[in-house]
């Protein structure tokens, strides 16, 4: 029987958001209207959102006026989002590996949702998936830690406590992964999750992307849209014809 991939289970737990509740919010809807507005995106866009967990940022670029689809691998995220829609915005239950139905004028993969999989091949494939997604002149915006201030910077143990629960996390950089092993105790019982992305700095994204026919217009390294710097930008965020 296949082994099932870390985040199909780990995103579909309450734990998951329970640990992540206080994501920023501020810090996202400042980035969508950067983005947006750097992009000079006109209302009359299509916007997809992948993967898009309970559709914070979707919400938030619907709000703005933009037709977004969100689209994720968990259930639980999107029953969460659906009570969100209207007739400009929808959700559903998407794996990124497969072709879409519709095309856009831009895909957003936000805040470190890429590099999941062991196989290069199957983060090419969501990769040609995106770029077969967009219309003519379509633009792809990417959104993923800078791993070399991650390495640099790495925090080794910490913990946090949330709505009662403690969890202890632990970080490491191991076979071309940096891994975030997270423990705690629950519902009567002690749960062990790991999440991985795969180490991927600025070269390495750059020669994914050529690889299957973008071309980078803009790479930008915080949420305010500064200059990336490979020792201090926070973020690596890529902007992509």
């Amino acid at each position: 029987m296949k082994q099932k991939d870390w985040f199909t289970d780990w995103f579909n737990t309450a734990y998951y958001h329970t640990l992540y509740k206080d994501r920023n919010d501020t810090e996202a809807q400042l980035f969508m209207k950067n983005i947006t507005t750097f992009l000079e995106l006109p209302k009359t866009s299509t916007i997809l959102d992948l993967p898009c967990g309970k559709g914070r940022h979707a919400v938030y670029l619907n709000s703005l006026g933009y037709k977004v689809t969100g689209l994720d691998l968990s259930e639980n995220s999107i029953i969460a989002a659906k009570k969100f829609e209207n007739d400009r915005l929808n959700f559903n239950v998407h794996d990124m590996r497969k072709p879409f139905k519709n095309s856009y004028n831009a895909v957003f993969n936000l805040f470190t949702s890429f590099g999941y999989f062991e196989d290069d091949k199957e983060d090419l494939l969501i990769l040609q998936n995106i770029k077969n997604g967009l219309t003519k002149n379509g633009v792809f915006v990417f959104d993923f830690l800078n791993a070399s201030f991650v390495k640099e910077n790495l925090v080794a143990h910490e913990t946090k406590i949330v709505d009662g629960i403690t969890f202890n996390i632990q970080r490491e950089i191991e076979n071309g992964f940096i891994k975030k092993h997270i423990s705690f105790f629950a519902d009567d019982k002690q749960h062990t999750y790991t999440e991985r992305v795969k180490y991927i700095d600025l070269e390495k994204m750059k020669s994914y992307l050529e690889t299957v026919g973008f071309t980078i217009d803009n790479i930008f390294g915080n949420y305010t849209l500064d200059s990336f710097n490979e020792q201090t930008s926070k973020r690596l965020i890529i902007v992509a014809k």
